[in-house]
């Protein structure tokens, strides 16, 4: 057991580094940037605050595309589990008295 208080620490140092090189990312980039749409709409604002718009959006796409397979997974997993049960039911008692 001690191995996993070992695995856990590393991953922690990996997050912090992950961390902090994100945080010197957004020091370096904090000029303002514009973004030219069509019809002549702009929008300025910090190149970090784009990239991150950019990267929740991305997320959120990812997430629909993946939520009809995600969700059809699901509903098989609960019908093999009912399946499963009702084959590893205990037969019924006889009835006695009969």
């Amino acid at each position: 057991m001690p191995q996993r208080g070992a695995v856990r620490i590393v991953t922690w140092a990996i997050w912090l580094v992950v961390f902090l090189v994100l945080v010197g990312f957004v020091a370096k980039n904090v000029e303002p940037a514009t973004l030219r749409f069509y019809f002549d709409l702009n929008l300025e604002a910090p190149l970090i605050e784009i990239l991150f718009a950019a990267f929740v959006v991305g997320s959120l796409f990812g997430i629909v595309a993946l939520l009809p397979r995600l969700l059809r997974q699901r509903r098989e997993m609960a019908r093999l589990r009912r399946e499963s049960r009702e084959r590893s039911a205990p037969p019924a008692p006889p009835l006695s008295g009969l």
